[in-house]
């Protein structure tokens, strides 16, 4: 079982119920791993939303300083944050009603995947879902 102990049918059922996603970090320089995930997940026809603090528009789109922010309602929140950043990401994804907070490969929060858990989101940590979206196929 993964770190996060979400099974194949979890992250399917995330996959097939998720319609938007903020990328919270999302670069605009191409050969980023944000970048990439965010391209790929908006081509899978996800309705992707940009947060970074010091861009105006990423991937064609109007970029957002926080998820607060956004004025419509989030599915999942994708996050390109180091580590030490998820317990003041969690209460911003609390704030907003997001479904999932999915903590992307090399991230690991147990305290704030907690808190997540406990207000009702479901999350994903230590994966990317340009990887495990096309093993589900």
């Amino acid at each position: 079982m993964a770190i996060d102990g979400l099974t194949n049918d979890d992250i399917k059922h995330i996959r097939d119920e998720v319609n938007t996603i903020a990328v919270v970090g999302l670069s605009p320089k191409p050969h980023r791993a944000s970048h990439q995930v965010a391209l790929y997940l908006q081509q899978q026809g996800y309705q992707i939303i940009p947060v970074h603090p010091q861009h105006k528009t990423i991937l064609g789109l109007t970029c957002y300083a926080t998820l607060g922010a956004i004025p419509i309602d989030v599915d999942m929140v994708d996050c390109f944050r180091a580590a030490e950043a998820m317990p003041a990401l969690v209460d911003e994804v609390i704030a907003i009603g997001a479904k999932v907070m999915w903590m992307q490969l090399d991230i690991y929060h147990a305290d704030a995947a907690a808190k997540a858990r406990a207000a009702g989101i479901m999350v994903v940590m230590d994966r990317c879902p340009k990887i495990e979206f096309p093993k589900l196929n």
